[in-house]
């Protein structure tokens, strides 16, 4: 597999002109193999393209991965953040996700990380779980304020049909939980970390300022970037690339020389309304202007009654000709987003 995508990386050579300002080693589980093959992929990915001096180079990882001499080797080889995997610090819980680790061993990992020199570490949590109830959220919270954490991703727990979860939801060993769960605890994380001095920048993304996810930001900005490996996605500003997900398929094209992707070439009513997608769920809105400019629209127009509803129900702001959802709003985003996208 690491050869393979050493040869994509080759194949792509061409795909970006642009200096790379973030590598991100994701989609998956990274921190299960060799330090030794991420030294290599970066050593090809430097080979091939101008890489930025200060570029953000994040891993992902489990904290069971996690002990001293991984996390000192993933920093001498310039890795400077990491993404744990750490969704809860409550032992039932953890249970009840099967997860495989414990809450002992995800503050371990942390300090392993500390103490090895990373001080950009991000850390996902998990609400909206059968049986956590709103104290123990807020003790997750402020464990992770006790670790010093200074970048916290909280997602809202998803039930898909084909998982195990779904097959519990299914035969009533799992119940689901009530609406109205998912947004006390999501209010709950909002004051909570607002008062801890977090940016709430992203719909689940919190930082200390100077710690936003940099690679992350690239996306909502609609900002060109490569993916390599089986299922990975690329971007280019006109089109969509997206590699077949099966792994030996993948390996047997490239090894024969060929790219395994499909692509969608985007109209421009595509790329606005990924542009109100990703804008809306950020703290820097979408600029009115530049819809405007680049598409030909006039979104407020458009819209007019909508959005004065928005602002007069404090859902929202104008500034400077940008439309930024405030915070109450962002656990409203999508729905606000299906209301201004355009139809054709």
């Amino acid at each position: 597999m690491i050869a393979a995508i050493c040869k994509e990386l080759i194949l792509r050579k061409d795909y970006l002109s642009e200096r790379i300002d973030t590598i991100y080693f994701g989609g998956g589980t990274p921190s299960i193999i060799e330090t030794s093959h991420i030294s290599l992929l970066l050593e090809k990915i430097a080979g091939i393209y101008n890489i930025k001096a200060d570029a953000e180079i994040t891993l992902e990882a489990n904290p069971e991965d996690m002990n001293k001499s991984t996390a000192k080797a993933l920093f001498n080889l310039g890795i400077n953040r990491i993404s744990l995997g750490v969704q809860s610090f409550d032992d039932k819980v953890l249970d009840g996700l099967n997860r495989a680790h414990a809450k002992t061993e995800a503050i371990e990992a942390i300090h392993h990380l500390q103490d090895s020199g990373f001080s950009n570490i991000t850390i996902d949590l998990i609400y909206g779980i059968p049986g956590q109830n709103n104290e123990v959220w807020q003790a997750n919270l402020a464990q992770a304020m006790k670790l010093d954490i200074p970048h916290l991703s909280c997602y809202a727990l998803t039930i898909e049909e084909n998982t195990a979860f779904g097959h519990w939801l299914k035969s009533g060993l799992l119940k689901q939980v009530p609406e109205i769960k998912y947004e006390q605890d999501y209010n709950t994380m909002c004051q909570y970390l607002a008062k801890e001095g977090y940016l709430h920048y992203e719909v689940s993304s919190f930082a200390r300022p100077g710690f936003e996810s940099r690679h992350n930001s690239s996306y909502w900005q609609q900002k060109a970037y490569i993916g390599l490996g089986p299922g990975a996605h690329s971007f280019n500003q006109r089109s969509r690339q997206y590699n077949i997900s099966h792994n030996a398929k993948y390996i047997k094209s490239i090894n024969n020389g060929e790219l395994p992707f499909n692509e969608e070439i985007l109209s421009q009513t595509q790329l606005l309304n990924e542009y109100i997608l990703t804008g809306l769920r950020t703290n820097g809105g979408i600029d009115l202007q530049r819809i405007e400019q680049e598409f030909g629209i006039d979104l407020y127009k458009k819209h007019s009654k909508f959005i004065a509803r928005c602002v007069e129900d404090n859902l929202a702001i104008i500034e400077n000709n940008t439309f930024i959802l405030s915070d109450k709003a962002l656990i409203l985003a999508d729905s606000i987003i299906i209301e201004l996208m355009i139809d054709k």
